[in-house]
């Protein structure tokens, strides 16, 4: 813990990042049952891991809720492209939930809103509580929030992410990346864009015109051809896209970031979580002794 001195720190985990790294880096594992539990073994292993390398004083776990978005209503085709989740992993979202709370470690999700909007919205209330803010998450999109206060933590390769790695990535700082994003689109998430731009044609275009609105405005005095008719004709498709990449940060009535104290597990309630999944050598890691079922790991 800090300090009273100290400027008091607030983590704030992409879970659902966590979640898909997890199942996409480790084999697949199974309980005695049959249920699938590798990414829920990989998502406990990796919060460990971050528990024991970065003390904070706040901590929170921010996970996308089911169903559509308010993005869905600005452009219905968002996101349309991305397949089901695959078949094995459906069933351990719940258990990832399941395992964050035998960490006793506080969770958000909120309907109708993307994790990142929360991470936003939590990012901006940490930075007017004077708290030093780091999100845990190597998303692209979360860039946007980089600066003033924020920074943001690759768990995977341990490494920060700051105002000139964002630089690096965008050709630009955070406050023109959704600028950037908004010209280049994302196929990802079908992101629309303009046609013809991608990400360094668009950091070099914002860093001429110092934005995307005088950008458009000033189209066609660019002497490309091609790249002039297109940013005529799309304006309003890089407005649109500018309205999916941009973050909500001021969502209402959601938890209070005081709810987020940093509190030792219930050894008990690990302890039978431990053992529903099977986990040994989690167990092992943690000094615990739980009963198995079979000799499974």
């Amino acid at each position: 813990m800090s300090s009273e001195t100290d400027t008091k720190k607030l983590l704030l985990v992409d879970g659902s990042g966590y979640i898909f790294r997890a199942f996409h880096a480790l084999p697949m594992l199974t309980r005695t049952d049959g249920t699938p539990v590798g990414a829920v073994r990989g998502y406990m292993s990796m919060m460990l891991k971050l528990l024991e390398g970065h003390k904070s004083d706040y901590l929170a776990v921010i996970f996308d809720a089911k169903g559509p978005t308010f993005r869905k209503e600005i452009y219905d085709a968002y996101k349309a492209n991305r397949p089901p989740p695959p078949e094995e992993l459906v069933p351990q979202f719940s258990l990832v939930r399941d395992a964050t709370r035998a960490l006793n470690i506080h969770q958000v999700e909120l309907t109708g809103f993307e994790a990142d909007d929360l991470i936003a919205t939590y990012a901006k209330l940490g930075k007017e509580q004077g708290l030093e803010v780091v999100v845990v998450s190597s998303d692209k999109d979360l860039m946007q929030l980089v600066g003033d206060g924020v920074t943001m933590l690759d768990p995977m390769k341990n490494r920060s992410i700051d105002i000139p790695e964002v630089n690096e990535k965008f050709g630009v700082n955070p406050d023109r990346v959704v600028d950037v994003q908004a010209l280049a689109g994302d196929s990802v998430d079908n992101v629309p864009g303009v046609p013809g731009i991608g990400i360094k044609t668009a950091a070099l275009l914002i860093n001429e015109y110092g934005d995307l609105d005088t950008l458009l405005e000033r189209a066609g005095e660019i002497k490309q051809n091609k790249r002039r008719e297109n940013l005529i004709e799309f304006a309003d498709m890089a407005r649109v896209s500018r309205d999916l990449v941009r973050l909500k940060d001021d969502i209402e009535g959601i938890d209070a970031i005081e709810e987020f104290v940093v509190r030792d597990p219930d050894s008990g309630e690990l302890a039978t979580f431990l053992e529903e999944m099977e986990f040994k050598s989690i167990a092992e890691r943690i000094g615990m002794n739980i009963n198995m079922p079979t000799a499974q790991s």
